[in-house]
């Protein structure tokens, strides 16, 4: 038996010892310093063929035959690259792409080599904002939750929800990481509005499976917001002009090896829609409703020398929604804002080797106090995150590892209620707070074992304490399997363990933040997940790629809040309040994609279920999640007319999300008493929606741009219901009930225009 396990492995390593083959490594680089990440790159040798895709960085490995080399580097926008080299032992390479400016002057769209959307090893995604900037939005600038809602395995969580709901997963169970800084507030006010300034976003990488291990923390997905981090050459605006709010976004050299970029957007919207609201309404004093918001970033880079590029990125947002009712004689202020920060030194210590490491500062919080009469409440809650992150890539012959270090100390308040002039009694409070460490470390592995069989291996070890009791170590394997067939099909296969320590408790139905984390103290576990998944890619023609996929996962120790804003007694605690169960996940998705040409987009189809148990609600019977919808289909289209104009179509259609009913009614002491079956035992109607918009460009160039947009969204005006509310009318001898469903929708259609500026 040992001698067979010998063998296995001398078998799977044979590729190190083999005298016939030479591995290439190598990065790739534009002209402005910027890593070239996802890019195709093709090496010929004794009419072998051979491919393999950038990584984030730029950096490439690839074990080939020795002989005569013919390696063919080809990124849109920039010159192709031809090298011929005799390859006779392993070689390191790094090569810088010019950009192609053989264009006439007056062309100012390139319709041959448009890829919004690049797929990486596993399915994951990386999106060129850029390239996307035709998809339809309210604002006119491109939507980065809206825009990965449109994605396969991720579900349309609908009007008035800024959250994203991925494989079946909870909305906590996803990471948003801005320069590698976790962001814990998710939207802006009902998700209508762009949470994040797209014109201070280089890129996006959206991996559904969490499946490298330098990311964890989370059930579900990873969102990665990659800033701009090359220096900049010279001084540049660009902006956003529209009738809601506007954005505006600075590049500023300040020597030739450093520079920084700062952006700024902000909302009047009650200056625009407030006075309709109190002209629409039968009182005006009923009605008073004020919502605004900011926010804003800001990315310093410095080449402090050839090896070592030294950046600080930062992000921070506010809010604030204030309603009054003089009839209620009601008075609420909600307030909710965002700040990271992050301080990263990136060193070349040879082209083989390279470290990062970073520092950071997260911080979110949100305010509600409500006044009517003379009772007064108030209820908050904040995270903080003080944290470090260290990773080395290195390589050696053929394999590719990444290996590193985390720690990050949280400090969370998960609600501080306070009540005042409830009772002739003393005024009461409850203010909970959780300090709690987390350290880890990780190790990613990426080899090629046979000329079509990759293997991407990672390991990532948490431990984390809260208090005198609460103390875990847990082990997350990752393995993911890529079999290149030829250079038109490829599969995937995936396991991921992961755990979860910090998570959200959502407390309302729509977007208002009044939801607030907890960590995992006093009994409270930790939730974990196992997740399968297996894909396949196929290039049908040229400009056409298609990916089929399916996925299951489970989960334990799933936390769920059964009551509203919050729940306050003398007895009460939060952790008795919490119902922990059990959930399941799976299903088929579906992505056809068309990169190039005049009209190019994708067609996404999710066919999934979603469960839970947990012993506390519905009897212990297993019922549907909220967010267990059935099927998701979305189809984007963008069409380049000609240089002045292009047009934009997004078209949504998804199953509705689930809620509970009542399926009875009775009478004890003539009042109505509502009963009830199963929970999540019903379910809103299909939600569709269909957006517009048009782009007309007095100017485009490399460096400068002006065009208007005009977007519509909801273009058809249909109906998509918020929440139901149930109308009870009894009739004069209370002897029959009359309960009719009133379906409260949010919006209708909403039209919008906006100046997109750049000089």
């Amino acid at each position: 038996m040992l001698k067979s396990i010998i063998f296995f492995f001398l078998c799977c390593l044979s590729g190190l010892f083999a005298q016939t083959k030479a591995v290439i490594t190598g990065n790739i680089k534009s002209s402005e310093n910027e890593n070239f990440g996802g890019i195709n790159i093709s090496f010929t040798v004794n009419n072998l063929h051979y491919s393999t895709i950038t990584d984030t960085l730029g950096h490439f490995s690839e074990s080939i035959a020795l002989g005569k080399i013919k390696m063919t580097v080809n990124p849109a926008g920039y010159i192709q690259k031809d090298l011929f080299f005799d390859l006779v032992k392993d070689t390191v390479i790094s090569i810088v792409m010019e950009k192609d400016i053989s264009f006439l002057k007056e062309v100012v769209i390139d319709n041959d080599n448009k890829k919004g959307i690049k797929t990486l090893s596993g399915g994951k995604l990386v999106f060129n904002l850029k390239e996307l900037s035709s998809v339809p939005t309210l604002l006119g600038t491109t939507d980065i939750i809206k825009l990965l809602q449109l994605t396969p395995g991720v579900q349309n969580s609908g009007d008035a929800n800024g959250y994203l709901y991925v494989r079946g997963g909870d909305p906590g169970h996803n990471a948003i990481l801005y320069d590698g800084t976790p962001v814990y507030g998710m939207s802006h006010l009902l998700g209508v509005f762009p949470f994040y300034n797209t014109d201070h976003i280089k890129e996006v990488e959206f991996d559904k499976s969490s499946s490298n291990s330098k990311y964890g923390g989370r059930l579900s997905s990873t969102t990665l917001l990659v800033p701009y981090k090359k220096v900049p050459s010279e001084f540049a605006v660009q902006g956003n002009l529209g009738i809601l709010a506007s954005q505006l976004t600075l590049s500023v050299p300040l020597t030739g090896k450093s520079g920084f970029y700062i952006s700024g957007r902000k909302t009047y919207i009650d200056e625009v829609v407030g006075p309709f609201i109190k002209a629409g309404s039968e009182n005006n004093d009923v009605q008073d409703m004020k919502y605004g918001f900011s926010d804003a970033n800001m990315t310093f880079v410095s080449r402090l020398s050839e090896k070592n590029l030294f950046s600080v990125a930062a992000f921070v947002s506010a809010d604030e929604l204030k309603i009054k009712d003089d009839n209620l004689i009601l008075k609420t202020n909600l307030k909710w804002s965002n700040f990271t920060v992050s301080p990263t030194l990136a060193t070349t210590i040879s082209p083989d080797v390279n470290m990062t490491n970073s520092v950071y500062f997260s911080h979110y919080s949100n305010d509600l106090q409500m006044e009517q009469a003379t009772i007064q409440f108030g209820v908050s809650s904040y995270v903080k995150d003080f944290g470090f992150n260290n990773s080395v890539r290195y390589s050696f012959k053929n394999i590719v590892f990444e290996s590193g270090l985390q720690y990050v100390y949280h400090d969370l308040q998960p609600q501080k209620v306070n009540v005042e002039n409830l009772t002739d009694a003393n005024n009461s409070t409850r203010n909970n707070k959780i300090n709690a460490n987390e350290a880890a470390v990780f190790t990613t592995i990426k080899s090629k074992l046979t000329d079509h069989l990759n293997a991407e291996l990672g390991l990532r070890i948490n431990y984390y304490t809260s208090g005198k009791s609460d103390s875990y170590l847990h082990f997350q394997p990752r393995v993911l399997l890529n079999y290149i067939a030829n250079d038109r099909y490829s599969f995937y296969a995936s396991y991921n363990r992961q755990y979860q320590y910090l998570s959200l408790i959502t407390t309302s139905s729509v977007g208002i933040p009044t939801d607030f984390w907890i960590a995992s103290s006093n009994g409270i576990k930790p939730q974990s997940s196992n997740e399968f998944s297996v894909g396949s890619a196929q290039d049908i023609s040229k400009n056409i790629v298609s990916s089929f996929g399916g996925f299951y996962r489970s989960m334990k120790d799933l936390l769920e809040y059964p009551y509203g804003v919050t729940q306050f007694n003398e007895t009460t605690t939060l952790e008795n309040d919490l119902l922990r169960g059990k959930g399941k996940a799976y299903g088929l998705e579906m992505m056809l994609r068309k990169n190039n040409g005049k009209l190019n987009g994708w067609l996404s189809y999710t066919l999934s279920w979603s469960d839970r148990n947990f012993d506390g609600l519905n009897n212990g019977n297993t019922y549907f999640a909220k967010y267990d919808r059935r099927h998701n289909l979305s189809l984007v289209g963008m069409y380049d007319l000609n240089a002045k104009w292009n047009f934009g179509l997004t078209q949504i259609f998804s199953s509705g999300s689930r809620f509970t009913m009542p399926t009875s009614w009775y009478f004890v002491n003539n009042n109505p008493v509502k009963e009830y079956s199963e929970y999540n035992n019903a379910q809103m109607p299909n939600y569709i929606r269909t957006d517009l918009s048009v782009n007309y460009f007095f100017l485009k160039t490399n460096k400068k741009e002006s065009a208007l947009n005009f977007s519509i969204y909801n273009t058809f005006n249909i109906e998509n219901p918020v929440y139901v509310v149930l109308n009870v009318q009894v009739n004069e001898d209370k002897s029959s009930v009359i309960v009719k469903q009133e379906k409260k929708v949010l919006y209708r259609i909403l039209p919008s225009i906006s100046w997109r500026f750049k000089f």
